[in-house]
């Protein structure tokens, strides 16, 4: 499915029919369509989120989709308290992404802080730096230093 690329008038014009299409329920293997930048501002779509994402940060995805499972669905005071007591190394880069994700919700789109939630968060694997590292009789191997991109959205309870 492209994107096609519509003029702003267009946009506007067909502002309720662009609704309708976008916001159909679907099945799980159906995918909504593409909508430009243009398309997405003119409908409000994504207005009711605070997002935030950090890429090639030093920890696996693996690791860190542990800590994100502990805090999806939880409401933001809650997830601020099982993030700070989880001893593991991702939780220090998923509180920095929970305060930004706020910090959007709140500033650009005005969202009440007692309803946030964490609507989603998840992590994608990396690039992979690979050093060597030395071995007996002369030889080396290499050691893999993963990485993960990590997103965090906050939508506010209705």
């Amino acid at each position: 499915m492209a994107k096609k690329k519509m003029p702003a008038a267009e946009v506007v014009d067909n502002n309720e029919e662009l609704k309708n299409e976008y916001g159909k329920e679907r099945r799980k293997f159906q995918k909504a369509p593409l909508l430009t930048k243009k398309e997405k501002k003119a409908l409000g779509i994504g207005r009711d989120e605070g997002k935030a994402s950090a890429t090639h940060l030093r920890v696996p995805a693996s690791k860190a989709k542990l800590v994100l499972d502990l805090i999806r669905g939880k409401n933001l005071e809650e997830a601020y308290g099982i993030i700070k007591y989880t001893p593991r190394a991702a939780s220090e880069f998923i509180l920095k992404l929970l305060e930004s994700a706020e910090a959007n919700a709140v500033n650009n789109f005005e969202l009440d802080k007692e309803k946030l939630y964490v609507a989603e968060a998840y992590a994608g694997q990396g690039t992979t730096m690979k050093r060597l590292k030395a071995n007996a009789r002369g030889s080396a191997s290499r050691i893999r230093k993963r990485t993960s991109h990590i997103t965090v959205v906050l939508k506010e309870r209705a």
